[in-house]
């Protein structure tokens, strides 16, 4: 026997070793059938080889939000968690989840109707610690059963079938759905704008104006692609109105606009375009350093608009006096939860390092290097922003020295 065949041969023996989780990937489908008439969704999460993954350790959050669990396996609640051991070959965890919440009474976050419901994906599936078997890649699909007479379901993720989605987040091992939902009787309306396929929906009867939102959307964008790296392969825009909650809120390459809300506010901000850089910029600030993510979010809500000449120099003289003038009296950015008068002062201290920077680089760089650069940083703190900046600048910046950042 040559060495070359030797070799084949020991390969061959060796392939044959292994367990079959190691030579293939291994499908997790979430299979979600809406039932409006109990308020749930009935959802049962499918591994093609249970023995690829060792345990999912799932946060259950609030009492009475999950229930009716039945596993493949060996599953067991501890508090507010639940661990599944899934069964060796195909196995399944089915529970039903409540999708309606109430902010407060008569006000929804999230709300199931008899004909449309609008929840974000991460109430479908709750966060988990996932241990698995080394070398596994796990292929997740979200696949929907609607109601009789509901006409469609939109998702931010892309569509490989007839209510059925590809789930897949580089920056995670478990690939969950996230981001806003909508499901039923829809309107919907729908453009590409340079590399995103945009769609903005609402339940009919709603009152959505999705051919304003896509008009916006469509004059702002070029700015929006010229200031942010990451162009989203797809952004969905879901509406609905009263009794869903007022405002704009953003999610994983998604949007929620309450029907009533401007796409540009008589303060001059667009809260649609607030969201928008949060769903692209994904900044995730920590350790009292909210005031970046919000800071940048309200910041480039008017900068963008300006940019896209849709605010004339004296309208933007008087924004940022009426910033100066709300955030006066803030004695420091630095907090958790900002309010609206942390969010102004916050606007003027980065519109003063914006300033900053194209002055010591001679305007070769700007506030929208420093944005991209928080962009790439998995999490951000103060300090951290700090440094961030005085690499942009090439040294230290004197707007930051301020005591508003201690």
């Amino acid at each position: 026997m040559t060495v070359a065949t030797k070799l084949a041969a020991s390969f061959v023996l060796l392939a044959l070793s292994l367990p079959a989780w190691c030579a293939k990937k291994v499908d997790l489908d979430y299979h979600v059938k809406l039932l409006p008439q109990s308020d749930q969704a009935e959802v049962r999460v499918i591994l093609s080889h249970g023995s690829a993954v060792r345990s999912l350790n799932f946060d259950l959050g609030r009492d009475g939000d999950y229930s009716d669990f039945k596993a493949d396996g060996q599953w067991k609640i501890n508090g507010n968690r639940g661990l599944w051991q899934p069964s060796a070959d195909k196995a399944s965890l089915s529970y039903r989840v409540r999708l309606t919440h109430a902010r407060k009474p008569g006000m929804y976050d999230a709300r199931m109707t008899p004909s449309w419901a609008v929840f974000r994906g991460e109430d479908l599936v709750p966060a988990a610690r996932l241990d698995q078997q080394d070398g596994v890649e796990l292929v997740s699909r979200l696949i929907f059963e609607l109601p009789a007479g509901w006409k469609s379901i939109e998702t931010a993720w892309p569509r490989i079938g007839k209510n059925k989605f590809r789930i897949d987040n580089v920056s995670r091992l478990f690939d969950r759905p996230t981001g806003w939902m909508l499901a039923g009787t829809l309107g919907s309306r729908r453009v590409r704008l340079g590399e995103t396929d945009v769609t903005v929906a609402s339940p009919k009867g709603q009152a959505m104006r999705r051919m304003d939102v896509l008009t916006v959307l469509t004059f702002v964008w070029p700015q929006v692609a010229a200031a942010f790296p990451r162009h989203p392969a797809k952004l969905l825009v879901v509406g609905a109105s009263d009794p869903m909650r007022r405002g704009a809120f953003s999610a994983r390459d998604s949007i929620y606009l309450n029907s009533r809300t401007p796409l540009v506010s008589e303060n001059g901000s667009s809260p649609l375009i607030r969201e928008v850089v949060q769903a692209i910029g994904r900044f995730n600030d920590h350790d009292t350093s909210d005031w970046i993510s919000e800071g940048l979010g309200e910041y480039y809500a008017v900068e963008l608009l300006r940019r896209a000449g849709g605010i004339t120099d004296e309208r933007y003289a008087a924004i940022q006096a009426r910033l100066s003038k709300e955030g006066k009296e803030v004695t420091t950015l630095r907090g958790d939860h900002v309010n609206g008068a942390t969010v102004a002062r916050a606007v003027v201290v980065l519109q003063e390092l914006d300033r900053e920077i194209r002055v010591k680089t001679h305007n070769k760089r700007s506030l929208d290097d420093l944005a991209q650069a928080v962009m790439r940083a998995n999490s951000i703190t103060t300090a951290e922003f700090v440094q961030l900046a005085e690499s942009v600048i090439g040294e230290s910046s004197v707007v930051l020295e301020s005591k508003l950042l201690r």
